[in-house]
């Protein structure tokens, strides 16, 4: 089983960036999932960016698009979330997961298809 360890959270006020990064234990495989899920105090788990290694192919919720961006650096063996003009709904603890299934065409946001988590990191933006 794949191991996960972000990194990068922290506190910030609103307007503000932050880089989350995912480190993998393992080799991440073309048309495996990866995505970063957020979950706030008293809220269920969501899905925020999820992209499709080797296609590079990349999904937002609206809530997040064009603030937010997911990457790959393949040689490093890395995933990355750059988020810009946080907001303060935007607080929460944030999760970098994995699909480790090959085959996939799209990678959705529900937490319950990806088989391996990360600890988390706390984002916490205040205004």
């Amino acid at each position: 089983q794949v191991q996960l360890v972000e990194s990068g959270g922290g506190s910030v006020q609103a307007g503000g960036s932050l880089r989350l990064s995912c480190k993998p234990s393992e080799p991440i495989y073309h048309r495996y999932c990866m995505g970063w899920f957020r979950q706030a105090p008293g809220r269920e788990r969501e899905g925020v960016a999820t992209i499709l290694i080797g296609d590079m192919i990349t999904y937002y919720i609206d809530a997040v698009k064009g603030r937010f961006t997911i990457s790959r650096d393949m040689e490093n063996n890395m995933l990355y979330l750059q988020m810009n003009r946080l907001e303060v709904k935007d607080t929460a603890m944030y999760y970098c997961a994995a699909l480790t299934r090959s085959g996939n065409l799209a990678c959705g946001t529900a937490p319950r298809s990806y088989n391996a988590w990360g600890q988390g990191t706390q984002v916490t933006v205040s205004s």
